[in-house]
């Protein structure tokens, strides 16, 4: 793993922080992650808030999206209830997400990454894989060099700072990158690859989420020296296509490519109410208006989906995932609400709730998609040319021309 020195500065920058690494300029799939970049951009655009516990998120039914380093210190983490957060941070400074702003910052960033590679894979606004292979002819030095140039102009140029991760796949160069933030670049080389990771814990696996992790642990698996002990068929037959995968990684093997066009897999939109709520019409009117938003967006990229997904918290925080197979794709909002009801009507309970989703997934191109949305509904024809007619108006003359009933509720 990576050794700071902290003696001689860097003839270049003038930094104090120099890494070392007998593999460092061998090494060339790296992950970039912003260090709290929402609340990153509003220290940036406000200097007053510079020393401040910053939270990014919305009201006290909300959760929070992004908190600073400052309140993370107080035990504030992303995805925590926004009145959990406040009790532990009662003096934070609240702001609400300005995502086209962040969307903007995270434009230019990629744009200075693809400076140095057209191998990028964005994972989100904040964080993305590199591939600079063959760039060191191109640029006259080494994928390390090029990287720590990255977050140095992201500084200077952006006023976000941001956090490398260097290694020989996208696993560890993902789990080095969150090894020293901030403002951390760590190098995992192969030579230790195996040392490195037999103690850590396994949940440090991307994409192992509490389901996953509780499945582990009830099979006496919590590390990486815990996953070696099973046998590559036995993993398989108790974790299915996950098992092969944790068989890989146990051994640090990570074979996907960084791919700067990986197909997006699932639209989605939810809402935490302010008010935890059980009425019908007000939830009916905004399982409408999130089917209409996720059909939108899927009509916008040109694609349409196979599977209708509906999202609910309960009060008590218990979360309920219900999914429904089309016969035929669709982007319409019509079909895609119907089935979201479906789900709805068929949980037992009425409620309350406090968050409610609607999402598409299983996407394709949008000219695989059904034509008339249900064979078996005979209206569902009609409703799909009215639903077709209601879009050209919007586009022509703004989204807020035509709305439905239920929308209002």
């Amino acid at each position: 793993m990576t050794d700071f020195d902290t003696g001689p500065r860097c003839p270049s920058c003038g930094s104090p922080r120099l890494v070392q690494h007998p593999e460092l300029f061998s090494l060339s799939i790296a992950h970039m992650d912003c260090d709290a970049f929402y609340a990153s951009v509003e220290k940036r655009d406000n200097p007053e808030l510079a020393d401040k516990p910053v939270i990014i998120g919305g009201g006290r039914r909300g959760v929070v999206s992004t908190a600073c380093y400052v309140a993370r210190i107080r035990g504030v983490h992303s995805a925590m209830p926004m009145f959990q957060a406040l009790k532990l941070c009662p003096d934070a400074v609240v702001i609400q997400p300005r995502m086209q702003v962040y969307a903007e910052v995270s434009r230019d960033i990629r744009q200075m990454m693809q400076d140095l590679t057209p191998d990028v894979q964005p994972l989100s606004l904040d964080e993305a894989f590199m591939d600079l292979s063959g760039t060191s002819r191109l640029h006259h030095a080494p994928p390390a060099v090029m990287l720590a140039q990255l977050v140095k102009r992201m500084k200077d140029e952006l006023g976000v700072t941001g956090s490398i991760g260097l290694s020989h796949n996208k696993f560890l160069a993902k789990v080095a990158s969150d090894l020293q933030k901030p403002r951390g670049f760590s190098v995992i080389g192969k030579a230790e690859t195996a040392d490195f990771l037999r103690d850590k814990p396994v949940r440090m696996i991307w994409g192992v989420g509490q389901a996953t992790q509780t499945a582990l642990d009830k099979a006496g698996i919590r590390t990486f020296t815990d996953l070696l002990r099973w046998d590559r068929d036995d993993l398989n037959m108790r974790f299915g296509s996950m098992g092969d995968r944790l068989w890989h990684l146990a051994r640090g093997q990570d074979r996907r490519r960084v791919t700067a066009h990986e197909p997006m897999k699932s639209i989605s939109n939810e809402t935490t109410f302010f008010e935890d709520t059980s009425a019908p019409d007000i939830l009916d009117g905004h399982l409408w208006r999130m089917a209409e938003k996720v059909a939108d967006r899927a009509k916008a990229k040109g694609l349409a989906g196979r599977v209708v997904t509906l999202k609910l918290k309960r009060s008590d925080f218990k979360s309920l995932t219900r999914r429904h197979k089309l016969y035929d794709a669709t982007q319409l909002a019509d079909t895609i609400y119907r089935n979201a009801r479906s789900l709805f009507d068929q949980i037992p309970g009425t409620g309350p709730y406090r968050l409610i989703g609607v999402g598409l997934s299983e996407l394709c191109p949008e000219d695989q998609a059904g034509l008339a949305g249900d064979l078996l509904d005979p209206e569902a024809g009609k409703r799909s040319k009215a639903e077709r007619a209601t879009d050209a108006i919007r586009e022509r003359f703004g989204k807020d021309m035509i709305k439905k009933g239920r929308s209002l509720r």
